[in-house]
């Protein structure tokens, strides 16, 4: 292949011109952010060159001045920086695209100072709003030249002399007609608040400081009280209620990040999909959603993340999402995975109060990623019924632990689960330590209770054996148990309505025989009775003693729902995107211990009959069958208007035939 030329792609003004002043950027009020951005940079090259020693007269104190003139319909930004040179003028400002602030880096690199600037586009923003835009200029060096520079936005500039006197810079802008809002003083001071509000240096507006300058997210956590986060957090979210916990994120390498992180409580009103976190360059402003940064699991976490590092567009309005990035996310998934577990260790209490809001954070993260989910599994903890003090009780070989009193008085138990409650007394524990518990009475085996105002039922018959169930009853449990199934391959995750532990039924009473003429035990007379009057072939009917030291307490049935039938029934609902309705085919567990379903068998087989049909008592069992049946189902199932018209009537009609003997 034969070369035909080689040679330099030019690039002209007039071309890059209509690019940068329609297209670069999204809003056009950032000009403002970009003209009070390269006023800090200003300041903080003239601090840096003085430390250096390259300056040696006295460095004022830093302002930045903004000005309005409605009838001239200029607004002006001024600062006390390091000013210009006519030859710096020409390098920095006439050269398009081209950042003084890359060269100023490289040679002060070593004096601690931040620079805001990267692209050198920022200035050029002005010509959005601007039909003329004018810089006045006075470099700190010795015996400089101030010079006067305009533009009308076309690729034509004029630089001449000018008699300003203080070394720094000010920038003059004519706005065009359609861009007066600028002119108007409280929209002025929304944008310093919106973008400028905590750059290091007081911006001034009619003598008023506008700016709030200190960023307490750039300070180490040694010099913060938990007041000053408190009050961090109310002045980024007022009317808000205050933070669970937070996390300080201060780091250089691999790459520089500054920010402080907030658990939020958890309101209905908690969009978890967009992220609430304020993403800074630098302590300028550049987004309030910046879900590229924050893992997914995260998202709903508020606060301020501040990096130079964070790839950003040209324009400083958006991320650009890179491996930077990502190693960021993983950054920021670390930290609040070491901050849960310092609190966790340190104080357990603080730790259980958080957790109805964290948990699910935590779960959902553990599911989602697997360095996460290492730092945390040994800290997702659950409500459980376990009470040392109720359902064991102490036996000759529990260990107890003691302490003595400072004035030399008895010996006095600690409680271990002191520090392990909530506020209204439930004891929180991992699935380690309930295997460790239980092992004993059921080893690699795990109760737990989805909902526990439908289960309470269920969950009291396993407390009264002496079994302890775990609740699980956040929205995202029912996922989370397929992923600890996973995790724990060997145990079996049992809901308390799914089946009956052999522990909770009585075999001897079940066996029991009562009917010396047709040979039939209780229990198979009681199922009889059952099917007879329900008449529902796709109920299966279960007769079992359930045990208990108090039958009357007992429910005289429950309702089964077989555990594989039940997730496949949520599964398949899931993915038709729609509610799990209650399956036909289920158990009915009549309990042969309740003094009602004993008396059943006497009332069922009264002797009078009036006419055709059924005895008035056997009658009533039917209607009682039924009537416990509905009980039963309504721990499991929200009634139909048919259903619950039927309920009412029957039970009227029960409580009218039990009184009128």
């Amino acid at each position: 292949m034969t070369m035909l030329e080689q040679g330099t792609i030019t690039i002209h003004s007039e071309n890059i011109f209509p690019i940068i002043k329609k297209s670069l950027y999204s809003g056009h009020e950032v000009f403002l952010r970009e003209l009070i951005s390269n006023a800090v940079d200003a300041i903080q090259k003239l601090k840096m060159v003085s430390r250096a020693g390259d300056f040696t007269g006295e460095v004022p104190e830093p302002k930045i001045t903004i000005a309005i003139d409605k009838e001239k319909k200029t607004l002006s930004v001024t600062d006390n920086g390091i000013g210009m040179t006519a030859d710096e003028v020409k390098k920095y400002i006439n050269q398009v695209a081209f950042s003084s602030a890359e060269e100023f880096i490289q040679k002060y690199q070593s004096n601690g100072e931040s620079i805001i600037g990267h692209f050198g586009l920022g200035f050029y923003s002005s010509f959005m709003v601007a039909q003329t835009v004018e810089i006045d200029t006075l470099s700190y060096q010795k015996d400089a030249q101030a010079v006067h520079w305009t533009c009308d936005g076309s690729p034509n500039f004029t630089l001449e002399d000018s008699p300003r006197t203080q070394p720094g810079t000010t920038v003059t802008l004519t706005l065009q007609e359609e861009e007066l809002e600028y002119l108007e003083s409280p929209r002025i001071r929304q944008l310093v608040k919106t973008y400028c509000d905590f750059m290091p240096v007081p911006i001034e507006l009619d003598g008023e400081i506008l700016n709030q300058q200190k960023a307490i997210w750039r300070q180490s956590p040694r010099d913060l009280k938990q007041e000053d986060y408190l009050e961090f957090y109310r002045y980024l979210y007022p009317f808000q209620e205050d933070p669970l916990l937070w996390v300080h994120l201060n780091t250089d390498y691999p790459f520089q990040i500054n920010g402080i992180l907030f658990f939020p409580k958890m309101r209905p009103d908690v969009d978890v999909t967009k992220g609430q976190i304020k993403l800074f360059c630098n302590q300028v402003f550049v987004s309030d959603h910046c879900e590229e940064i924050m893992p997914k699991f995260l998202l709903p976490m508020r606060g301020v993340i501040d990096s130079p590092d964070i790839p950003l567009n040209v324009s400083r309005s958006a991320l650009q999402v890179d491996r930077t990035v990502r190693k960021i996310a993983d950054f920021v998934a670390k930290k609040v995975g070491d901050r849960l577990n310092e609190l966790y260790k340190e104080n357990r209490s603080e730790y259980i109060t958080c957790w109805q809001d964290i948990g699910t954070f935590v779960k959902f993260g553990a599911m989602n990623d697997d360095k996460f989910k290492k730092q945390v599994e040994d800290i997702i903890i659950y409500r459980t019924t376990y009470n040392p003090g109720e359902t064991e009780g102490k036996s000759a070989d529990t260990p107890t632990v003691e302490v003595q009193g400072q004035e030399g008085d008895p010996w006095q138990e600690v409680n271990p689960t002191a520090n392990q409650k909530d506020a209204e007394g439930g004891i929180y524990t991992t699935i380690k330590e309930y295997l460790e518990r239980n092992k004993t009475h059921h080893e690699n085996r795990v109760f737990y209770c989805s909902d526990r105002a439908s289960q309470a039922t269920y969950v009291e018959l396993h407390k009264n054996q002496g079994l302890e169930v775990l609740f699980m009853d956040s929205f995202i449990d029912s996922h989370f148990i397929s992923f600890l199934e996973r995790e724990f391959q060997d145990v079996k995750f049992s809901r308390v309505d799914a089946e009956l532990d052999q522990t909770l039924i009585d075999r001897d009473k079940a066996a029991e025989i009562v009917d010396s003429a047709t040979n039939k035990t209780r229990s198979e007379l009681i199922k009889e009775i059952f099917e007879k009057a329900l008449n529902k072939p796709q109920v299966t009917i279960r007769t079992e003693a359930l045990k208990s030291d108090n039958p009357q307490g007992t429910p005289p049935a429950i309702v089964l729902l077989p555990e594989i039938l039940r997730r496949l029934r949520e599964m398949n609902a899931l993915m038709q995107q729609q509610a799990a309705q209650f399956p036909e085919e289920h158990t009915l567990v009549v309990n042969t211990s309740h003094p009602l379903i004993q008396n059943l068998i006497s009332l069922s087989q009264g002797s009078i009959i009036q006419g055709e049909g059924q005895s008035p008592s056997a009658e009533l069992a039917d209607m009682i069958c039924h009537h416990v049946y509905d009980l039963a189902l309504m721990s499991q199932k929200a009634f139909d208007a048919d259903a619950m018209k039927a309920f009412v009537e029957r039970s009227n009609q029960v409580l009218t035939r039990l009184t009128s003997k």
